[in-house]
């Protein structure tokens, strides 16, 4: 890993009525637009299911480095976010998180183990922790 700070920078452009487009160098763009609980199109990447998108990734992101830090075998992991939308205090933001994670182990897995191993990933997660909303961990964890 490199020194902290990170910096990480992106760009949008569009013009008026048309979506768009999300850049960063040394990435591809993404087309995005304005969800349709807001009156937007239909099948279409939003902020708002970007930053739900987020919080799963980095989920997962942070559980490859915990269960390797921690010699963790493992063989799938998918994890289901969704978050709530709603106002408060006369501000729009989340304020609910839940991360559904079923977590499939090879035979014989110490679940105590791994169940703790889960909780420290959720309060690792730089998205998550960088988000002002309550954070709801649900785990499966699968023997295959």
């Amino acid at each position: 890993m490199q020194k902290l700070p990170h910096h990480y920078a992106a760009s949008a452009i569009s013009e008026p009525g048309e979506p768009i487009t999300l850049s960063s160098p040394g990435l591809n763009e993404l087309i995005t637009e304005t969800p349709p609980e807001f009156g937007g199109p239909e099948g279409m990447w939003s902020p708002e299911t970007l930053m739900i998108a987020a919080v799963a990734n980095c989920f997962v992101l942070t559980w490859r480095a915990v269960a390797a830090h921690n010699k963790v075998d493992w063989i799938d992991m998918r994890v289901d976010a969704s978050g709530v939308l709603d106002r408060v205090d006369r501000v729009t933001r989340f304020t609910q998180v839940t991360q559904k994670v079923q977590l499939v182990l090879p035979a014989g897995a110490d679940r105590a183990q791994i169940e703790q191993l889960l909780a420290k990933t959720e309060s690792a997660c730089l998205v998550s922790n960088s988000m002002n909303a309550e954070f709801i961990l649900e785990s499966e964890i699968v023997e295959a």
